[in-house]
């Protein structure tokens, strides 16, 4: 996917009006788009409102805040849509955090937020602008810290022979990216994928295992979470999240299902996709071991996401981290899924919301991809589950800071 962003994007406020948030109100802004050059460019707007509480985004932003102040000032933490180092996207959390403060004055709000605030689009093309939204969550599952007979799939931690490599490519330009492997006598190899771990026990009995599953299926899951709960049997509950990965490509089975013919486009959910699982045992393992991507474990407390600090449900969103600026507060408007009594879906709603960017993912990938994360626990599930839908993305930004070169 080619980026055609331009750094620098400006934008007209032409009206506002006002909405609601429980006792607090919330002003809305309707902005368009020009570029630099005050040319138009594809027609974009947004209306700033949010549907959550505000004490929630305080707890994001304060995560946000604290990652961000470990960094140095001029480190260049996000390239789209245009640079930005951690230094600008820190003064901005701070300034919007403290905007919060006036949030019940909306006229003070408005008149602050527009001073001060600008939305940058995702992206200035038209075939990037429209964005997939899905969702994620923690799920909690049931696990022992001993393997039994009924405990018997195995969560492993980062083994020790894995190695972590850099890779230089001079041609067309010079870049390096990072590999993962294995020595085998002398030659660097890749990583065992999913079907050498799970099904040939490449990793059996080597001491990596920290956990047990009673089940295939939700071990699988979890490697697509990133990050769960084990109820243990004696009743605790403990953390486990990401520790590392083989480096193997991420690839849908999903998908794959799709395309077999297996599961239409339109009735594919997460929840109609473990039905088909557990409906098919005899295909479960060629299935599984189609996405060769395979998550290592730890324990850890709380849902952490890839910038190492907490994800809060509904406010941190997943993105392509090589693109988009870590930790950057971001507003987005889509739809999510309305859930009935019995866990099924039974519609969509708009919603538009501030969140933040703490979290990436093996199957988020690109301008056009963002994961919402739901929360922790089976209430959670089946929003995230259905959560699959179209809508934009923007990035919030201090007005008037200059690109990082």
């Amino acid at each position: 996917m080619t980026s055609l962003s331009q750094a620098g994007q400006r934008f007209k406020a032409y009206r506002w009006r006002f909405k609601s948030w429980g006792c607090a109100p919330l002003v809305v802004l309707l902005v368009a788009v020009s570029n630099v050059h005050g040319e138009p460019v594809p027609r974009q707007t947004a209306v700033i409102s949010d549907d959550l509480d505000r004490e929630s985004l305080r707890v994001a932003i304060r995560h946000s805040v604290s990652y961000l102040e470990k960094l140095p000032p001029d480190r260049v933490v996000g390239e789209e849509p245009r640079r930005f180092t951690a230094r600008e996207i820190l003064d901005t959390l701070l300034a919007f955090e403290k905007l919060l403060d006036r949030w019940d004055c909306r006229e003070c709000w408005t008149k602050e937020f527009n001073e001060r605030f600008e939305l940058i689009p995702s992206a200035s093309d038209a075939a990037s602008l429209e964005v997939l939204f899905t969702g994620y969550y923690q799920p909690v599952i049931d696990g022992s810290l001993m393997p039994t007979a009924e405990y018997r799939y195995p969560l492993y931690g980062k083994p020790a022979d894995m190695i972590t490599a850099e890779q230089v490519i001079l041609t067309p330009a010079a870049t390096t990216e990072k590999v993962v492997g294995r020595l085998e006598g002398e030659n660097f190899v890749p990583y065992y994928s999913r079907r050498e771990i799970d099904d040939f026990g490449s990793l059996r009995g080597r001491g990596y295992e920290i956990a047990w599953l009673k089940d295939p299926i939700d071990l699988f899951f979890l490697h697509i979470q990133g990050s769960g709960i084990l109820r243990l049997p004696d009743g605790r509950r403990i953390g486990v999240g990401y520790a590392a990965q083989n480096g193997r490509a991420y690839r849908s089975i999903g998908r794959l299902l799709i395309d077999d013919g297996k599961i239409s486009q339109e009735e594919m959910s997460m929840q109609r996709l473990r039905g088909y699982l557990r409906e098919h045992p005899e295909e479960l393992s060629e299935i599984l071991a189609y996405n060769e991507s395979y998550i290592f474990f730890r324990f850890v407390e709380g849902p952490l996401g890839s910038l190492e600090v907490p994800v809060t449900a509904g406010r941190s969103i997943a993105t392509d981290l090589r693109l988009f600026p870590k930790g950057a507060l971001a507003f987005i408007e889509t739809q999510e899924p309305v859930i009935d009594g019995a866990g099924r879906l039974a519609g969509w709603t708009p919603f538009s919301r501030i969140v933040l960017n703490q979290d990436s993912g093996g199957a988020i990938r690109g301008f056009q991809r963002v994961d919402l994360f739901f929360g922790t626990g089976h209430g959670t599930a089946a929003a995230a589950g259905y959560m699959n839908s179209t809508g934009k993305l923007f990035f919030l930004v201090l007005k008037n800071t200059p690109a990082a070169k």
